[in-house]
């Protein structure tokens, strides 16, 4: 697995370093877009609204829009200073709580963590901790660029990072629009759903549940194929752009022109230098 953290986390006196590694992928069907016509790859560019000239990596700033079109311009080296100063600290574990305190709506995304050299003892003593007690940890810790909070926890055997969100990135239930207000129930039709929910409640067994539209997409794309529906095409490199080519006609015809025009130098007689 690829190491996407390198680091250390910490409980109390006891430090750990470790490795993370995501912990899921996104199995989303990629589609390019082709053109219709010539079935050519779409390209895109970055592009100056302002200029309208397409921009290289290395002339775009980074910045904070603080009001409509006015602009606070970040260095790449505060940006990366204040990256190696959060970067530079051990993760340390907050709190410990219970998993079923924290609701579903603030889990981001999950990540293995593995010890690193040396940390396989103190990596089983948090683990054993974990579970004796039935809590988990609540840290900090910093990932691309973003101060994260996060909860350590035991999955299989292993332990778990999850990112999770700030309190402030959750919206609140109370700007919804058209909730309604709890109606009157009728005892009979809820009898009838706490039935139905009876009826389908199970064991939950996550291998049971598929993507049956990427499945279908796949199958589709695989058909099309053993047909031979299929189209070749080669990506061309960009033609420059018409402007350079009118400048550089521009500038021939004027260096034709001048020269046309210089008059033929005389021949003059060499005079004899006297002292």
């Amino acid at each position: 697995m690829h190491t996407v953290w390198k680091g250390s986390i910490s409980f109390g006196l006891v430090n750990i370093p470790v490795k993370l590694h995501t912990a899921t992928e996104n199995k989303d069907i990629k589609l390019r877009q082709l053109h219709k016509e010539c079935h050519t790859p779409i390209n895109y560019q970055k592009v100056c609204s302002g200029c309208n000239k397409e921009v290289q990596s290395e002339d775009i700033v980074k910045a904070y829009e603080y009001s409509k079109n006015k602009f606070v311009v970040l260095d790449e080296e505060e940006l990366e200073k204040l990256k190696k100063e959060n970067e530079d600290k051990a993760v340390e574990i907050i709190d410990f709580v219970k998993l079923e305190e924290i609701d579903p709506i603030y889990f981001e995304r999950s990540y293995f963590m593995a010890p690193d050299s040396g940390g396989a003892k103190a990596y089983s003593l948090l683990r054993k901790a974990l579970i004796e007690s039935g809590k988990i940890g609540v840290a900090k810790i910093m990932i691309r660029s973003k101060e994260q909070l996060a909860v350590v926890r035991v999955y299989k055997e292993t332990l778990i990072m999850e990112t999770i969100h700030f309190p402030d990135e959750v919206r609140s239930a109370g700007d919804v629009p058209n909730i309604p207000s709890e109606p009157l129930v009728v005892q009979k039709e809820l009898d009838t759903a706490l039935m139905l929910v009876d009826q389908l409640t199970t064991t939950f067994e996550p291998e049971k549940y598929t993507d049956d539209y990427r499945t279908a997409l796949m199958e589709l794309i695989e058909e099309k194929k053993a047909g031979n529906h299929t189209v070749t095409t080669t990506e061309k490199q960009p033609a420059a752009p018409s402007n350079v080519t009118d400048l550089m006609s521009a500038l021939q015809a004027s260096l034709d022109k001048t020269k046309k025009k210089k008059p033929i130098p005389r021949k003059q007689t060499a005079r004899t230098k006297t002292s």
